[in-house]
């Protein structure tokens, strides 16, 4: 089981020739407060001076190290291929003659080696100022290191900026809220073990790491604490409780280490030395505990806590693989071989968008949208929602009142007093509310082009995913459908307007609907009149004249014509006399030599309505009513026949044609089938993440056969 750490150092090598971060790989992730000694138990695992030491936040930007263990005997047994990165003699090579059995090598520099850990510490140094600033910034992006040496075990780390209350330098002012959601970023993996690390000289139950390791791990289960600076401790004081873990409890264990002071790093003082040193400490101020801390027991705990960890995530790390690999071959495919007969693939192309499209008003496409209506679907919610909702709401005597109708009525009969209702003000005044019928109708035509407009780019970005290559032949195609959607507009607007215009024509009064609402309307008038008449009959001298009135009109309004509901009711006018005569006030003399003006004359805005002129006012107003309603019936089932026939139609069955003498020409070929400039850089990274991914399952199913899993 000891090789699956290497397993996992090869699938991260893997993962970090493409630069990518998609796969949650087992690692250690050191955490805890500044200044805290998390920089010196991680050196003590590897054994060499080589991160940059300090006062302040020394760590700006997340270190990945990588500890692989090489064998003296394997070193041995290298050929000494200089392409090999990993050989003992290549690092030999570059380390100035001197013979060397460690060594590293940074994923930012490629293939240089450094046998140096001076060099290593002035590179990590220096990476970080290039992207940090040479101030107190920090990064989130992280620097790779790998350490070979037989002298370390197979671990994958992570140093993190130390938790800070107080920005200093250029840091800004949200640096306690930076920090902490990068070391939130690294320890919410799942795959990870949190490495909490706190100071001895501290009270341990205001330890911000291990508080911040439960707020993703609350049940410790991938948690291990480690107690720094045992050394340090006030005078009478010691840490056996907290290393008992009776102070707080850690599931996965607390191990002390003692850490090399300022002074010992400045008197150059081995890490070697520090941990016989460190070894001495411990048998001496605590003996019984001796053998379960220090940093050799930290190094073989993490060790065998990061194999078990790695065995438990690798089937879940398996199935993520198949799931990316399958993800990253349909993205791959989507972007499409490069052409090879342009002539083919372009009439392809424009056969596959016209297809999407037409498919799209049809309802039949692949890709069907499930957040809004989209395509016919949208049309159709046009035409009978949208439009006919606006149509029913449209009054058919809106704009109208009594004076205005009477006004009509009035100015239809010229000079004289009229006996009959005119036919001249029905029409005038029926015409004028169907006019209003036109704007809803142009409005439900706009409509309708938008929504074509729109599925041109429904097909761009879900049915045809090739075009995002071309983005010229994108255009081309986008600009000649929008022309023939352009063009197509002012023809279906005229036939729409006519379909008004034929309305307004001809009233045709003899309508089988307008006739027989006629007739109940008739009907309705005369009962009510003769009721009237019954409630207000006149005195016995002119009751001979209003039978014969009444006579008169009962025989007019059996007739069932319209007419008949226009013709003057002899008795309301005898019942109006008797009711009340007007009385009429007569204007002052004019004086000698004064000109009168009629027309000054205030004529009166409202004023009550004699019977005869109420009556008129409302036979016109059922009348129109009832005519209006049934142009709105023809308007309505008409207009929406017009806009399919002239424009949605016409459309779906030139598309193809359209789009083909457009744009298949040879003069065209090459324009229109350039890709776009990131287009085969896209493809390249799939490529590349693609056989990334494949290798990484090839890693694993290796791992299977060779029963380590």
């Amino acid at each position: 089981m000891e090789a699956l750490i290497p397993v996992i150092n090869k699938l991260q090598d893997v993962f970090n020739t493409v630069g990518a971060d998609v796969i949650q790989l087992p690692q250690i992730v050191v955490v805890g407060t500044q200044s805290s000694g998390k920089s010196s138990v991680l050196e003590s695992l590897v054994g060499r001076d080589l991160l940059p030491r300090g006062t302040g936040i020394v760590t700006r930007r997340p270190l990945i190290l990588q500890l692989v263990n090489v064998s003296a005997e394997d070193l041995r047994k290298k050929t000494g291929d200089e392409n090999d990165p990993a050989t003992w003699k290549h690092a030999r090579h570059l380390s100035k003659g001197v013979d060397t059995e460690e060594w590293g090598k940074f994923l930012h520099t490629k293939n240089k080696l450094y046998a140096d850990f001076d060099e290593i510490r002035q590179e990590i140094e220096s990476e970080t100022e290039r992207i940090s600033g040479n101030n107190k910034g920090i990064s989130p992006e992280p620097i790779h290191l790998k350490i070979f040496s037989p002298n370390v075990v197979n671990l994958t780390l992570v140093d993190l900026p130390g938790m800070t209350k107080v920005p200093v330098g250029d840091q800004p002012k949200d640096i306690e809220l930076q920090i902490r959601e990068l070391i939130l970023r690294f320890i919410s993996n799942p795959n990870s073990i949190i490495l909490a690390v706190t100071a001895a000289n501290t009270d341990m139950a205001t330890s911000e790491a291990l508080k911040i390791a439960r707020e993703v791990d609350p049940d410790g289960r991938r948690t291990l604490a480690v107690i720094t600076k045992l050394d340090l401790m006030d005078a009478g004081t010691d840490a056996m409780d907290v290393l008992m873990g009776r102070v707080i409890p850690v599931k996965l264990g607390i191990i002390g280490v003692v850490n090399r002071s300022q002074l010992d790093i400045n008197n150059k003082k081995s890490v070697a030395d520090s941990i016989r040193d460190e070894y001495g400490f411990l048998q001496k101020k605590y003996p019984s505990l001796a053998n379960r801390n220090g940093t050799k027991y930290l190094a073989r705990t993490l060790n065998r806590l990061l194999m078990h960890h790695i065995r438990d995530c690798l089937p879940e790390l398996k199935t993520r693989i198949n799931v990316l690999a399958a993800q990253y071959q349909s993205l791959l495919n989507g972007y499409g071989e490069p052409v090879d007969d342009k002539s083919a693939t372009l009439l392809q192309l424009i056969t596959k968008f016209a297809t999407e499209y037409c498919n799209t008003i049809e309802g039949t496409a692949k890709y069907i949208e499930t957040s809004e209506l989209c395509g016919g679907a949208r049309i159709c919610y046009i035409f009978h929602e949208t439009f006919g909702r606006t149509l029913e709401s449209v009054d058919p005597l809106g704009g109208l009142n009594t004076i205005d109708i009477l006004t009509a009525i009035r100015n239809a009969t010229g000079p004289r007093p009229a006996l009959f209702v005119p036919e001249v003000s029905f029409e005038l005044l029926v015409k004028r509310q169907i006019k209003r019928l036109e704007e809803p109708s142009l409005r439900c035509v706009e409509l309708v082009h938008e929504e074509m407009q729109r599925i041109i780019q429904h097909c761009s970005n879900y049915s045809t995913q090739e075009l995002l290559r071309f983005p010229k032949l994108h255009d081309a195609i986008v600009e000649v459908v929008t022309s023939l959607l352009r063009r197509r507009l002012p023809v279906t607007n005229e036939m729409v307007h006519n379909l008004v215009a034929i309305e307004l024509a001809y009233i045709n009064t003899k309508h089988p609907d307008f006739a027989d609402a006629c007739g109940l309307i008739n009907n309705n008038i005369e009962e009510q009149r003769r009721n009237r008449l019954a409630r207000e009959m006149p005195s016995a001298g002119s009751r001979d004249k209003t039978s014969s009135a009444m006579g008169d009109g009962a025989q007019e309004a059996g007739t069932g014509n319209w007419r008949g509901m226009l013709k003057t009711s002899r008795a309301e006018e005898i019942l109006a006399e008797e009711k009340s005569k007007p009385v009429t006030v007569l204007p002052a003399s004019p004086q000698r030599g004064h000109a009168v003006n009629l027309l000054d004359v205030p004529v009166p805005v409202a004023r009550k309505l004699s019977v005869r002129e109420q009556r008129d006012c409302d036979v016109i107003e059922r009348l129109i009513k009832s005519y209006f309603l049934i142009v709105r019936k023809n308007i309505q089932d008409s207009v929406p026949k017009a806009v399919m026939h002239f424009l949605v139609n016409h459309v779906k069955d030139s598309l193809q044609s359209e789009l083909v003498g457009q744009l298949y020409k040879a003069l065209l070929l090459d324009d229109l089938l350039t890709e776009s400039e990131d287009m085969a850089q896209r493809r390249k990274e799939a490529a590349d993440m693609l056989q990334a991914l494949q290798r990484a399952s090839h890693i694993i199913a290796e791992i299977r056969e060779t029963h380590l899993w």
